[in-house]
């Protein structure tokens, strides 16, 4: 059933003191962590209407505790989501978060041949609602960890195979079409190791293109030509490869796109890959400028259960996080059988999902077993072109006792610094491969070698290095 969603307004006028100094506080957290110089700070301060728009739209999210609360919950679904206190006040009465939160994300996509009760004119083709009801296009849970500074975050393919209450054996994306978010919300726990999860937030799919047209767009490398239509959908995808600037309709093109070798999975490494882009962009001071037309696409493509302390404690716990402490992960899995068969999952791998959920978001216990080299599957993604400079890596690797390299795909974005990914989540053996070579970033997501324990991107950092080493 569609939903009518509530109109929402920003408040023009009536900004108090602590909201200016709340304001200005976040913005000076976010200027000294991208270390911009004083003029730069002195800047943001003197901006009045800027510091104004934002102080006043927290002014009016606060009058409502969730004001971005779009779906009304029975207390049985409530009770599904954790009530302990998650923020305190500090430092000019700005909330701060005093544990771990964790978020679960739903981006849904539902068109109008999925209503119950089609509109009354015939569009001719199956347009995009603007409902949160439909499938669940991708799933994330996001740890926000303010004792480790830390940003995790697991991304669940939307054909996970599960069993799923009062339907019975489905895909997981299709919990938030039968129950909403509280529903996806147990079978996401169920899954992941009963992990507790306090709180969700839905987007649809008008909502992500509006929001990165509101943060200016995205720059993003596009790995292949993407080419597809669906008349059906008016669906038409054309995306060049190299690196982009999209605005939002060409990233959802990138987003929907599932048409290569690995499918749902290609997906959700390409959508780990703009989240990155996303993170690193939204973070810049100079986003605050468009703050106002932010809030706007949020308050009317949201929907969420966190509070405006929550939204707020949020955004500064988002203005320090840097690089190297987001941690995106995948759910661990296999695709099943051979692609013969009716129906396509993603089969969880329990065991796998276990060690992941202890180690980054603290359910049960974390087993610190020792890793022998020799069982480590290495990938190689040569960006070099340099056929030494890779023989290089393989000859330091096997010294170190890494005896299952291999060479994968060449990467074909241009690089800065070698990436030395820890594919599913083997921060240990990347931080020690990283030590062996002297070079390199080590980066905890799920965008390389789908096969690798640890998929390693050579860049020129490491070809100068070798070939000074040789001479």
């Amino acid at each position: 059933m569609l939903r009518i969603q509530p109109d929402c307004k920003i408040a023009k006028s009536g900004v108090e003191k602590s909201m200016l100094e709340e304001a200005q506080n976040i913005i000076n957290q976010i200027s000294k962590q991208k270390k911009r110089n004083w003029l730069w700070i002195g800047f943001c301060l003197g901006s009045v209407s800027m510091v104004s728009a934002l102080g006043g739209a927290w002014l009016a999210l606060s009058l409502s505790a969730t004001p971005l609360l779009q779906t009304e919950l029975t207390s049985e679904e409530e009770a599904v989501f954790n009530q302990e206190e998650t923020v305190s006040q500090r430092n000019l009465n700005i909330p701060k978060l005093n544990r771990p939160l964790n978020i679960l994300v739903l981006g849904t996509k539902v068109l109008t041949s999925d209503l119950e009760q089609p509109p009354e004119q015939d569009l001719g083709y199956h347009a995009l609602v603007n409902s949160f009801d439909g499938l669940a296009d991708s799933m994330l849970l996001i740890r926000f960890d303010p004792s480790q500074e830390k940003l995790n975050v697991v991304s669940i393919p939307r054909d996970t195979k599960i069993y799923l209450e009062g339907v019975g054996e489905t895909k997981i994306n299709a919990a938030n079409y039968y129950g909403g978010p509280a529903l996806s919300a147990k079978s996401v726990s169920n899954l992941l190791a009963g992990v507790s999860i306090d709180r969700y937030v839905r987007v649809n799919v008008q909502g992500v293109e509006k929001l990165i047209d509101a943060l200016g767009g995205v720059t993003v490398y596009v790995p292949q030509d993407m080419k597809y239509t669906d008349h059906s959908q008016h669906l038409y995808i054309d995306l060049k490869k190299g690196i982009q600037h999209l605005d939002g309709d060409q990233a959802v093109q990138f987003l929907r796109f599932r048409y290569d070798e690995f499918g749902d999975i290609g997906r959700v490494q390409r959508q780990q890959l703009l989240m990155r882009a996303l993170v690193e962009q939204a973070l810049q001071p100079k986003t605050l400028l468009r703050t106002q037309d932010i809030l706007s696409v949020i308050q009317a493509n949201i929907d969420t259960n966190l509070t405006v302390d929550e939204l707020i404690a949020l955004a500064g716990f988002a203005s320090k996080t840097k690089r190297s402490q987001v941690q995106m992960l995948m759910l661990p899995g296999d695709f099943n059988g051979d692609g013969r068969e009716q129906i396509s999952y993603w089969l969880p791998n329990e065991k796998e999902i276990d060690k992941m959920m202890a180690k980054y978001f603290a359910v049960g216990y974390e087993d610190y077993e020792y890793i022998n080299p020799a069982s480590v599957r290495v990938a190689i993604q040569d960006g070099t072109g340099d056929l030494a400079a890779v023989q290089g890596v393989i000859s330091y690797l096997a010294e170190a006792g890494y005896s299952q390299v291999y060479m994968s795909e060449e990467y074909q974005e241009p690089l800065d610094v070698t990436k030395i990914i820890a594919q599913k989540g083997d921060d240990g053996n990347a931080a020690a491969i990283r030590a062996t070579l002297g070079v390199g970033e080590v980066l905890v997501e799920s965008t390389g070698s789908l096969a690798s324990d640890i998929t390693i991107q050579l860049g020129p950092d490491w070809q100068e290095k070798y070939t000074t080493s040789i001479h």
